[in-house]
């Protein structure tokens, strides 16, 4: 027991506490007992368990003025033969064990009695901590010689259980030992693998860093062009302020090819079709008379309301309306062999456009309802001193459209040289 160290893991015990405890005459006083004071057989365990080795020799070292040569089992037992007397070690002993265990001392200070103070050391006992509660109950007031000989047993039982203990963890620490090697083995590979892997993810990183700077400098250069001809374009809009008109009649222009296109198609469509319908009735024509009038019901003649205005080749221009009306306005215009053209009223064509517009125009159709003020007087004012004739339309649909042209050519037939006839049917 005495070649132990403190330190060591202890495990609970299974040694019960004894069933019959004699119960000396309790003392009354409360002074507890000193290390010298206590038995020889209590100084071994005292020494070994209580105190560690480095404390022990510091300890020793310190009582004899210098620095003990000898081995740890050397100074254990002269520390051990030293406790049956009061002396320089005894006493620094005493202090360091007071100072060390001052908590469990307090704690086994509430036992009043040899059973009380028994059922403290079986619950330290259980708890594993043994080395306070051990010093805490000999010194105890109510320690009596049984209770002595029951912790000093215990405390025997408890290192040789601490020892097993010990080579069981010397084994285990031996299998660790094997294992670590193992793993850092394992380790070791898995650091060259690390490694490898970095080498090229360092690799592939530089390469996509040079990448990145080959786009960013290309971008740099597309946002440098394109700096360039933003400066360009503003430039060009200062020294021309109607360019933004001059490009919104350009689209018109363009929209009013490619409507040009589709009409053409639609003639030749017509024509093929008209060549097709005049073979087929020359052909109706080589049978007899009497039987083609026999064969061929008689239609009713269509009721004609001629519109003696005459649109072939004339401009007409509507100002204002709805997005939706100006298709059908447009329709309207082209079948009878019109030009039409168009301007918002001001909303997003400029005024300047508009006087433009009403120069090249034969005929107005101005919008009331759907245009601005600016633009209606405007419309208003010019009409009235260049004499074109203008249709105020109110509501802003095609029969309205209809009727306004159905009016003027009413008033005024003879404005428009070569009249033709026109069916409001087609209209």
């Amino acid at each position: 027991m005495c070649d132990h160290d403190a330190k060591l893991p202890v495990l609970v015990t299974t040694v019960q506490q004894p069933v019959a405890i004699k119960e000396l005459a309790p003392s009354t006083g409360s002074r507890r007992r000193r290390l010298w004071e206590l038995g020889h057989e209590c100084h071994c365990p005292v020494v070994g368990v209580c105190i560690p080795l480095d404390t022990l020799r510091r300890l020793v070292n310190k009582a004899l003025g210098g620095k003990a040569l000898a081995e740890d089992y050397e100074i254990h037992v002269g520390a051990v033969a030293e406790c049956r007397h009061r002396n320089r070690l005894s006493e620094a002993l005493q202090n360091e064990l007071e100072r060390r265990y001052a908590l469990e001392v307090r704690r086994f200070k509430v036992a009043k009695t040899v059973q009380e103070l028994a059922e403290l050391w079986t619950q330290a006992i259980r708890q594993g901590d043994v080395a306070g509660a051990f010093w805490a109950a000999l010194v105890h007031p109510r320690c009596d010689a049984v209770m002595q000989e029951v912790l000093c047993r215990d405390m025997h039982m408890l290192q040789h259980q601490a020892g097993a203990n010990v080579r069981i963890d010397v084994a285990r620490f031996t299998a660790v030992l094997d294992e670590n090697a193992v793993l850092t083995r394992e380790l070791g590979r898995a650091q060259e693998r690390s490694t490898r892997l970095l080498a090229e993810k360092s690799a592939e990183i530089a390469r996509l860093g040079a990448l990145h700077m080959r786009v960013q400098a290309d971008n740099i250069a597309k946002e440098s062009r394109i700096a360039f001809l933003s400066e360009d374009i503003a430039a060009l809009k200062a020294s021309n302020p109607n360019v933004e008109a001059s490009m919104r009649l350009q689209k018109k222009l363009d929209q009013m090819a490619a409507r040009q296109a589709e009409l053409e198609g639609q003639n030749a469509a017509l024509r093929l079709k008209l060549a097709n319908a005049a073979k087929a009735l020359d052909a109706l024509n080589t049978e007899p008379a009497h039987a083609a009038r026999a064969d061929t019901p008689q239609r009713p003649a269509p009721r004609v309301s001629p519109v003696t205005l005459y649109l072939k080749q004339k401009t007409v221009l509507c100002v204002g309306g709805r997005t939706g009306n100006i298709a059908n306005y447009r329709d309207l215009i082209e079948r009878v062999g019109g030009r039409f053209a168009h301007h918002d009223g001001g909303l997003e064509d400029s005024h300047s456009v508009l006087d433009a517009s009403l120069a090249a125009a034969d005929l107005v159709i101005c919008q009331t309802g759907c245009v601005s003020h600016n633009a209606y007087w405007k419309v208003k004012d010019f009409c009235k001193r260049t004499g074109k004739r203008c249709v105020f339309v109110e509501n802003p649909s095609t029969s309205s459209l209809v009727r306004g042209l159905e009016q003027i050519s009413d008033r005024d037939a003879s404005l428009w040289p070569g009249g033709h006839s026109v069916d409001s049917a087609a209209l």
